[in-house]
């Protein structure tokens, strides 16, 4: 915009200065590293007396099965719808409209598969909306190949 080129080291610089004066005690919010950028988010200690002040919810939660589908998108991504319904099980139409109306995720292209489904990605809101910078920071799922116990067998059986 104004075409000056500012050194890397004095914008980090300014951040750092920035994140320490909002971390004193007579600030409500705090600068957060998230999707890539910096936001000014309201400290934990504060979210629930803002919450009643305002008298409603910081953030809509996501039900079940739109959690479930965003799960699903965010660890195997890119996939297609019919990836995700083939793991879930079910008919995710409605909870994919919804992820994408809510901008958590996007659609990142159509597959090479017969009919070129279209290829769902999460989106920079989703790294916002969960407070991350890289989706290397996911919770790393379990691995579940191996069945550690069945309902009705006993140890002895296993």
């Amino acid at each position: 915009m104004f075409n000056a080129d500012v050194p890397e080291e004095d914008i980090a610089g300014a951040i750092q200065r920035l994140t320490d004066k909002y971390q004193h005690e007579d600030f409500a919010f705090q600068l957060n590293k998230a999707g890539g950028g910096y936001q000014f988010l309201t400290k934990p200690a504060y979210q629930a007396s803002i919450g009643i002040m305002l008298k409603q919810q910081s953030k809509k939660r996501l039900s079940t099965s739109a959690l479930e589908t965003l799960s699903i998108i965010a660890y195997k991504q890119p996939v297609s719808k019919t990836e995700v319904e083939t793991i879930r099980g079910v008919n995710c139409d409605y909870a994919v409209q919804k992820l994408l109306e809510k901008g958590l995720i996007e659609i990142q292209g159509k597959g090479e598969t017969v009919g070129r489904p279209l290829i769902y990605g999460t989106s920079p809101k989703f790294m916002e909306y969960f407070g991350i910078s890289d989706l290397n920071e996911l919770p790393t799922p379990k691995d579940f190949s191996q069945e550690i116990n069945s309902i009705g067998e006993g140890p002895e059986n296993q």
